[in-house]
């Protein structure tokens, strides 16, 4: 399994089966080492519900940041993931009914969710948004949010590959239905119009690295594949090599494979949206929210990216990578 958990979360507390329904996992933050203050210290409880596909190292970095967040502020962190849209909404239900504090949740589905975060609403519980559905947050009834611009990163990358002479990359989506992923394909193409997308199952690394190597060895004409998260780039390396595909890869986000591929010059940039910084303020701007009354972001949304990471960055980034918070 792909899984690299980080040292403050091993000892987490994994809770029973109903706080859990729907194949969701649900864990409170460590209560040991790392300083900070000492969970439940500030009284507040917060629920933090993600659409993590289980073993995606992406959401590590997520979870430390949120993690940290919540031993500096003494917030008893109680932390849910689910993939499926429907079975993320019934987290947030479990996180209202428990009578949290405030949410903190990825609106990667907004209309699958939103009967949840309206729930929570009524019952004067604050959410906060992150990492997708930047768009959406306000509609939903989210205070604040915390991500990247994705069709502005789209765009960026976009404009990187046709500065590069690329004519037909290949926009590979992950996870069906994704707000964010389909606006940063959509990005991409409207810088370079050639642009083909292609859907995978990005919970089963296997069948990446199969559907893009038949991909790739069908259609000699792509020139570049685009990917939407590091674990699937690293598919793609596998995909080129079994290919013998040229083509030139571009990735969203970083782990610390994919900063020393860039690196070693086998990945020409990725696009950094600093998932630390994420999972970091939004248990922050929840805390100050129910404490001072706090409205970080004065109505708009907080960028954290897109900030790219290229060979003329990457020697300075990559211990970052290494450390769990880039």
């Amino acid at each position: 399994m792909r899984t690299r958990r980080m040292v403050a979360l091993v000892a987490v507390v994994t809770l029973g089966v109903t706080a859990c329904s729907g194949g969701g996992r649900e864990q409170t933050d460590d209560t040991t080492g790392g300083g900070g203050n000492a969970p439940g210290s500030s009284g507040y409880t917060i629920a933090f519900v993600t659409h993590e596909t289980p073993g995606d190292t992406f959401w590590d970095k997520i979870k430390a940041g949120a993690t940290q967040a919540a031993k500096d502020q003494g917030v008893t962190l109680k932390y849910s993931n689910d993939p499926a849209a429907d079975k993320q909404a019934v987290l947030i239900q479990n996180a209202v009914d428990s009578k949290v504090n405030g949410i903190a949740t990825t609106l990667v589905t907004p209309n699958a969710l939103a009967g949840a975060v309206k729930a929570a609403t009524d019952a004067k519980i604050p959410v906060v948004g992150l990492n997708s559905g930047i768009d959406q947050y306000q509609q939903l009834g989210a205070l604040m949010y915390f991500g990247s611009d994705e069709t502005i990163a789209g765009q960026s990358a976009g404009r990187r590959l046709a500065e590069a002479g690329a004519k037909h990359p290949l926009c590979v989506i992950h996870q069906a239905g994704s707000v964010a992923l389909e606006a940063r394909c959509a990005g991409v193409k409207s810088a370079v119009p050639g642009t083909e997308n292609i859907q995978v199952n990005g919970a089963d690394d296997s069948s990446v690295v199969s559907t893009l190597q038949a991909k790739l060895s069908q259609d000699k004409s792509i020139d570049s594949i685009v990917t939407l998260g590091a674990q699937i780039a690293q598919d793609t390396l596998k995909a080129k090599d079994a290919s013998g595909s040229a083509a030139k890869l571009v990735t969203f986000d970083l782990n610390a494979e994919i900063a020393q591929s860039i690196q070693d010059g086998k990945i020409e940039f990725s696009i950094d949206q600093q998932p630390y910084v994420q999972g970091y303020m939004a248990v922050t701007s929840l805390y100050l929210y129910l404490k001072n009354g706090n409205d970080i972001g004065g109505g708009k949304p907080v960028l954290t990216g897109p900030s790219f990471v290229d060979k003329d960055n990457i020697a300075t980034i990559l211990p970052f990578t290494k450390n769990n918070t880039r």
